[in-house]
């Protein structure tokens, strides 16, 4: 007899006989139910099928940028643009006085930002002192000091009794006013050969005593040339708010017209005294005393060609140095834009300095608000709102956490310093993106990820000698290990073999419990 073969006999869903099948109550509800599982399962494996999900990778950072991008805005509560600084420090090399890509805008005492740009001075095109007075301080000195010294009673008394007041507020330590000396001293000896002229071509001058001569030489002075040591008084410039050497404050009829910034030279002064006294007077004013004051300038000091294309040159520039006629006694400035620092360890920082003043340490307040700051490419609204869907949540907020943060030092010799530690991220671009047709292979590129840098940062209050000059001070440290987030979602095959098992296992799973209620049944029945 022939054996039936193998493929015949396999046979995994053999039937039964409908006569033997019988339907029950019971098993009519455990398959409602088993139905309503498959059902509701089924939903579940396709929705999550449709979706997809955040995974996060950790690796070596690959970038190969030799640089990255700073880009930031902050706020100096009390310190003038003038002084303003940016410093960039890396192990790589030193970068100082950076002005490209900075703006500065000045901020007054009521924290309103003017509405025009500061000029980055580099500062070092400012004439410091006079090349051509020759004499020393020593020299000068030697018949007396024509600059008067005054404190804090002489220097009221010189504002109630002068119409012009022209003052030097210096430190003896400070090497920028060693240097305006012997400069000074001469303005005060133009400004008393001025007068003295005035009183020789008065016509009775010859029955003056010596105490009406000097009386006249007073009355005819154009402008009291005075200084004030600030080291010998201390409190007194502080209420002058005086925060660098030297600082030359002009006055008139006892009340401060502004802060010189411009030339230091004999007759570059006699031409803003000489513009003040216009301004104060008017142009068509019939005694305009230092309008003298120029030409014996010019005589005394202007002997050789070469002393006269050096007046013409600093003439030439003069329109570069603005004076500021009503400075406010706190202002601020706004400082925006972006840097290229090295990969590597570094640091910026703000600071006050200046080319043509020494810093006074005490005065000298960094207090900051961090309106922005962040590292890489900006992102663009558009992109914040559509760019940043294959990211996780706060991940905009990470990139750059110092935003809207205020910084004030309430004592003196104190500054806040932070520290970054700096995470490339990457991440898949957003839906939609158009793929780069390689037109020299003949194939579309795939798309790039998009690169943004997270920010682990935390901030200290440091406290400095009386003799260093404070600075918000940023230092940075790059990760080794970068963050990169892609979308995944699961394969097709995955999908089936899940819905398979949805229905087998169900089924299966339905029907134990059904044998396992009729064997109950069919026991308590005997």
């Amino acid at each position: 007899m022939r054996s039936r073969p193998f493929i015949a006999n396999l046979d995994m869903y053999r039937k039964v006989p409908v006569d033997l099948l019988e339907g029950t109550r019971r098993g009519s509800i455990l398959s409602t139910i088993a139905v309503l599982t498959m059902t509701i399962l089924f939903l579940l494996e396709t929705k999550a099928f449709f979706s997809s999900q955040l995974k996060t990778n950790l690796a070596l950072d690959s970038n190969e940028d030799s640089q990255i991008r700073v880009n930031f805005n902050i706020t100096m509560m009390d310190l003038k643009c003038d002084y303003a600084t940016i410093d960039v420090v890396s192990v790589l090399g030193t970068q100082q006085n950076v002005t490209q890509h900075v703006q500065k805008y000045p901020i007054d005492q009521s924290g309103v930002r003017k509405s025009y740009q500061q000029r980055n001075l580099k500062q070092h095109d400012v004439q410091l002192f006079d090349v051509t007075v020759e004499e020393t301080i020593e020299e000068l000195h030697a018949d007396g000091e024509d600059a008067v010294s005054l404190d804090e009673t002489t220097f009221k008394i010189a504002l109630e009794e002068n119409e012009y007041v022209f003052v030097d507020f210096f430190a003896n330590w400070c090497s920028h006013c060693r240097d305006l000396a012997p400069t000074w001293e001469t303005l005060a000896e133009v400004m008393y050969q001025a007068a003295e002229n005035r009183v020789e071509d008065q016509p009775d001058v010859h029955t003056y005593s010596d105490e009406d001569y000097n009386e006249a030489i007073k009355v005819e002075m154009p402008v009291l040339i005075g200084k004030v040591d600030c080291v010998d008084h201390h409190d007194f410039c502080m209420s002058q708010a005086i925060r660098a050497y030297p600082t030359l404050k002009f006055f008139v009829d006892g009340e401060e017209k502004g802060v010189y910034g411009g030339h230091r030279t004999v007759v570059e002064f006699t031409h803003f005294i000489a513009e003040m006294e216009k301004e104060h007077k008017g142009h068509k004013h019939r005694d305009l005393k230092a309008g003298e004051v120029k030409e014996i300038a010019v005589d005394r000091l202007v002997h050789t060609k070469e002393h006269e294309d050096y007046a013409k040159e600093l003439s030439a520039t003069r329109h570069l140095h603005k004076h500021s006629w009503s400075e406010d006694e706190h202002p601020g400035c706004q400082i925006s834009g972006f840097l290229l620092v090295d990969r590597a360890p570094g640091n910026f920082h703000i600071q006050a300095q200046s080319k043509g003043h020494d810093l006074a340490a005490h005065m000298t307040n960094v207090s900051h608000v961090i309106n922005h700051l962040s590292f890489g490419k900006p992102f663009s609204n558009y992109f914040i709102k559509k760019g940043l869907q294959n990211t996780p949540a706060g991940f905009l907020e990470s990139t750059r956490p110092f935003d809207g943060n205020v910084y004030v030092t309430h004592k003196e010799h104190e500054a806040h310093h932070h520290y970054l530690k700096v995470i490339t991220t990457e991440f898949d671009p957003e839906q939609g993106t158009k793929k780069k047709y390689d037109k020299k292979n003949g194939f579309y590129k795939p798309l790039d990820k998009n690169r943004a840098y997270q920010i682990l940062q935390s901030s200290q209050l440091s406290l400095y000698r009386a003799d260093i000059v404070p600075e918000a001070k940023f230092t940075y440290d790059l990760s080794p290990i970068a963050v990169s987030y892609e979308k995944t979602s699961r394969a097709w095959y995955d999908y089936f073999t899940s819905l398979m098992a949805i229905i087998g296992g169900t089924f299966t799973v339905v029907g134990m419990l059904e044998s396992g209620i009729h064997t109950i049944s069919s026991k308590k029945r005997r």
